[in-house]
């Protein structure tokens, strides 16, 4: 999968922000290369992340399963729902 090998090669690159509030704080205050979410996000939050990366001009791309999938790719004992690669 070419996403998870982006998400690992950004890991070992240490350009990566873990979370929903760590990344729209980023979002907010630079220009992203790349935002990832999970595909079980609530809704409310997908729309936030959304309506920040249309104004950065940033891609969203969806990861095709849970935040604890997502976490154990990243390497984390913990559910992640947001992974922002900076630019």
């Amino acid at each position: 999968m070419p996403l998870i090998d982006e998400i690992q090669r950004a890991i070992k690159s240490d350009k990566t922000i873990f979370g929903y509030r760590e990344s729209i704080k980023f979002i907010k205050t630079d220009t992203p290369k790349l935002i990832i979410i999970v595909k079980n996000m609530p809704d409310n939050m997908r729309n936030e992340i959304e309506q920040n990366a249309k104004v950065s001009e940033v891609k969203v791309e969806v990861f095709d399963g849970t935040s604890k999938e997502l976490g154990l790719v990243c390497g984390k004992p913990f559910p992640i729902t947001t992974i922002t690669i900076k630019g």
